[in-house]
């Protein structure tokens, strides 16, 4: 049985869409790619398990549509999976209609006398949140819902080829002749629609153990696509990893992964898994820096044990570690200076807004008064601290903006933050923060692809354009101080730190003209 695991282009998308191990999605003027490490651990497991498996990231690739199209009539798949979010939803709907009018029209009449067909699967954050919807506006066989698309798409794969039962949380079409599509609305009764025949075997449910994973296959996933324009690796070539899923706080109202993977089923692979990955990363491919990008990297014993086994095994001598990290996080300088012994250098923390309000409505979780202790023990041990922000707030107005713009300017005045990411909020279907948009009459639109960060779609507290000069401002902000300035010349000591710096420096030319 062959199996593909697909990122199609998306020609109409001004820009490089970046769907894969994104949080909040967003387009890049630049070509650069991140690793989707679930993904990935998905065609190890079905290689794995004797499944000829195909990597197709027609995105990464820089594939037109229609030389994606033809690797996909050269492999004659038998199952096509394709993650998707909601501002590529339409597109993907798109494509399906594509793909399963090629196979009627290409090989119907070979079908027919060889029973050749292939059946496509959608998993993501939207999926998960509206698993009917694409049931309804595309022929898509299977759907699945929550975060372990690894595991369940090795359970769809073993059900068409070995009759196994279908675990939960996947939506499923049953056919019948002279049904023709689209298929109508279905009707709720007893988690099936007799109408339409599409049905679902119940909530999804996160029971897999992380340890069941085989070491990720880097050659079958083709990393040498992400390992080298990245702006969280200051060396390259770097790996991404993912030694927990996602978060164990996980209840911020605004994270669309926060619907695939809730904070009480917070999972976390053995710390000697976690080294077997390090491990293969540093011996069989050199890799200089990993980003693990658990929603927020382990805390307490678990992360102590790791940075003492990264010490004991000498890996800090040749890698660097990036993670992200909450500033609620219970870490001491103890342990920061830990980390930075055990060869951290990147992290990322999620600072939101600098008004209190709005960090409790989001349910963050943690205080204003947290943020800068937290950055000062992450700079005193060596660390690079990242922040995240955004504006666009209902309840926020031009005193709340202004107070964020002047928390983050402070912190860069200060030098306890080397870098920074500004966006607009967007509220995601399945988030607690549409549903109160919805509640609330906030959304100005349900067209899901203008859900893509360049422009607001909850009805702010400030016009749309002070909104986007606020992101310019504090990318402009972030840039322009003596400190930021001074540190960024010592980067240019050495080619890496060129690199580096130049990426950072287009990154942030980027923002700037994107918000214009």
């Amino acid at each position: 049985m062959k199996v593909v695991i697909a990122y199609p282009p998306i020609d109409n998308i001004k820009g490089t869409p970046l769907l894969s191990q994104n949080r909040q999605y967003q387009v890049s003027p630049f070509s650069y790619f991140i690793y989707p490490v679930v993904p990935a651990y998905a065609a190890t497991l079905l290689k794995q398990k004797g499944y000829e498996v195909y990597w197709l990231d027609g995105l990464a690739e820089k594939m037109t549509y229609e030389e994606w199209l033809e690797k996909v009539k050269e492999i004659q798949p038998d199952l096509i999976a394709i993650e998707t979010k909601t501002p590529v939803i339409k597109y993907h709907w798109k494509i399906i209609e594509d793909l399963k009018k090629f196979q009627i029209s290409r090989f119907d009449r070979e079908a027919r006398r060889a029973n050749f067909k292939f059946q496509i699967v959608l998993m993501g954050d939207h999926v998960t949140a509206l698993p009917e919807e694409s049931m309804q506006n595309c022929p898509v066989d299977f759907v699945i819902t929550g975060g372990d698309y690894d595991f369940g798409l090795l359970n769809i794969a073993n059900h068409l080829s070995k009759k196994e039962p279908l675990g939960s949380g996947i939506w499923y079409r049953k056919k019948i002749l002279n049904t023709k599509y689209p298929l109508r609305p279905p009707r709720r009764e007893a988690g099936r629609s007799e109408a339409s025949l599409i049905h679902n075997t119940g909530e999804f449910s996160l029971n897999h153990s992380l340890n069941e994973l085989p070491i990720i296959d880097r050659d079958l996933t083709k990393w040498g696509l992400y390992a080298y324009k990245n702006s969280n690796f200051f060396r390259a070539p770097g790996a991404y990893t993912m030694f927990g899923r996602d978060c164990w706080w996980g209840k911020c109202t605004f994270c669309s992964w926060c619907t695939i993977y809730p904070g009480s089923k917070f999972r976390v692979m053995s710390v000697k898994k976690a080294i077997a990955e390090v491990e293969n990363l540093v011996k069989n491919y050199h890799v200089k820096e990993i980003m693990d990008d658990s929603g927020s990297f382990p805390v307490g014993d678990w992360l102590r044990q790791f940075c003492e086994e990264i010490i004991k095994k000498g890996y800090q001598k040749k890698i660097r570690i990036n993670c992200n990290m909450r500033f609620n996080s219970g870490l001491t300088e103890k342990d920061y200076q830990l980390m930075g012994k055990a060869g951290f250098r990147f992290i990322l923390y999620g600072l939101e807004s600098a008004n209190q309000d709005t960090l409790d409505r989001l349910n963050k979780n943690s205080k204003v008064e947290q943020i800068e202790p937290a950055l000062r023990m992450a700079k005193k041990a060596g660390l690079w601290p990242h922040v995240t922000v955004m504006v666009g707030y209902p309840w926020e107005g031009e005193r709340e903006i202004g107070k964020t713009i002047g928390l983050v300017k402070d912190l860069f005045k200060k030098g306890l933050v080397n870098t920074m990411q500004a966006t607009i909020v967007i509220p995601y279907p399945g988030t607690p923060l549409f549903r109160e948009c919805e509640k609330k009459s906030w959304l100005k639109t349900l067209d899901w692809n203008r859900y893509d960060m360049r422009e607001p779609i909850m009805k702010a507290g400030v016009p749309d354009e002070r909104l986007l000069a606020a992101v310019r401002e504090l990318y402009s902000h972030s840039i322009w101080n003596k400190t930021f300035i001074l540190n960024t010349i010592k980067q240019l000591k050495n080619w890496d730190g060129t690199k580096y710096v130049s990426f950072q420096g287009l990154k942030y030319l980027g923002k700037l003209l994107e918000f214009k």
